[in-house]
């Protein structure tokens, strides 16, 4: 591990004062200090903000602020989430195991990096990582990697569940930096990888996450899925985040549909979407939008499993939620 310097922030203005090239924030550090370990993150400066005032979770107005330092633990917990929000708390419950829940923080959760081997193995070329480099996963191991919004220049998956039921929800996320306070969509905050896959997000160089905000709960049954090599402790082959609603008359009136475990961000189905919205709520039709959706699939010769997983998977949910 190279030397660095540490220093202690004291409020978020503080935090993105002492921001200079080579500086990285420290929160809970489950994903930071692994990737100092393997040599993948190098910080000359660490600026830690583990300790700001930034962790509660607040109604105002009828939306629900969430301090960036909440703890995914103490998030999926919360009377309020459970009650309105149920799929975000069962997306967090999926992510990791208890004891990374219980360090880690929900500014740190939506900034993870990619779990790519090739990303992680400072021995081998990876764009993300050494922007020009290559990316060997597109003739390599690529068996759990992108098959929606991918590029030649990467096919590295998010690894965040809590994001994916964020990207559903329609969350906000507020964000202070040098150039002041400003406000992100989601989804909007991750990036499809494009010719720049070493930009995960759209957040400036010295940004800070300082909250998420939900809106009211949108009407209609949620439910968040995921689909794993094994039943704990294991990053998403494909997961979902819908949320249905269906009238008396049996007719979809809303609809959303967010994918993980398939792009470089959360993936907002939104050609599914539209061939819903407006029609019944049969299994024939969530078919159809499935299909629909994956028509823009280009998938690479070991994850083509991953096209049918994500078709089923879109269909059992929303079979699930109507009535």
């Amino acid at each position: 591990m190279r030397p660095f310097d540490y220093a202690r922030a004291d409020s978020a203005a503080d935090a993105v004062r002492r921001y200079r090239p080579g500086t990285m924030y420290l929160g809970g550090g489950t994903n930071l200090v692994d990737l100092m370990r393997l040599g993948v993150a190098r910080p000359e400066h660490l600026v830690d903000v583990s300790l700001l005032p930034l962790d509660a979770v607040e109604e105002v107005r009828g939306r629900l602020r969430v301090g960036a330092a909440v703890r995914n633990t103490d998030l999926a917990a919360h009377p309020l989430v459970r009650a309105r929000y149920p799929m975000l708390a069962r997306a967090v419950l999926t992510g990791a195991s208890g004891q990374i829940r219980n360090m880690a923080t929900v500014a740190g959760n939506l900034l993870q990096r990619t779990r790519c081997a090739y990303f992680q193995d400072v021995s081998r070329p990876c764009n993300k990582r050494r922007p020009g480099s290559g990316c060997p996963a597109i003739e390599g191991d690529h068996s759990n990697l992108a098959v929606l919004g991918h590029s030649r220049a990467c096919v590295a998956t998010h690894p965040s569940d809590m994001a994916v039921a964020l990207a559903a929800l329609e969350a906000e996320v507020h964000v202070t930096g040098p150039g002041g306070d400003r406000v992100v969509p989601m989804p909007g905050l991750h990036r499809l990888p494009g010719d720049a896959p070493e930009r995960d997000t759209v957040l400036d160089p010295g940004d800070l996450i300082t909250a998420v905000e939900l809106p009211p709960p949108p009407p209609g049954r949620s439910v968040y899925r995921k689909v794993r090599e094994r039943a704990s402790f294991a990053f998403a082959l494909v997961s979902i985040a819908a949320v249905l609603d269906v009238g008396a008359d049996g007719t979809v009136t809303g609809c959303r549909i967010a994918l993980g475990g398939v792009a470089h961000a959360p993936w907002r189905a939104g050609r599914a979407e539209r061939a819903l919205v407006g029609g019944p709520a049969t299994g024939a039709a969530f078919l159809a939008a499935a299909e629909a959706e994956l028509e823009q699939a280009e998938p690479l010769p070991r994850n083509a499993y991953k096209v049918p997983l994500a078709r089923n998977l879109i269909v059992e949910t929303l079979e699930e939620l109507a009535p």
